[in-house]
């Protein structure tokens, strides 16, 4: 689940919350760290001046890494398109 508004900023800021019942200590920082490191390679291709907050499924701890990366990256393009536009 993704929630997203304008920043009015130049940069796109990011914010991680992983609940406790997704799993242990482990399972949480999994998550955060694959979150992190698919942002951080694909970080020019997500669009700029909005606030994004994830808040991930379990699966993201076990799910293939290159599955996960394209789906991320293509959901946050298109919100930040999509939102854009409506403006």
């Amino acid at each position: 689940m993704v929630f997203y508004c304008a920043n009015g900023g130049e940069r796109s800021r990011f914010g991680i919350s992983v609940k406790k019942a997704v799993g242990g200590a482990v399972v949480r920082n999994r998550i955060r760290r694959r979150i992190r490191e698919i942002l951080r390679q694909n970080f020019l291709e997500i669009p700029s001046g909005w606030d994004f907050v994830m808040h991930p499924r379990r699966s993201v701890a076990a799910g293939n890494f290159a599955a996960l990366e394209s789906e991320l990256v293509d959901l946050l393009r298109g919100l930040g398109t999509a939102a854009g536009s409506r403006q």
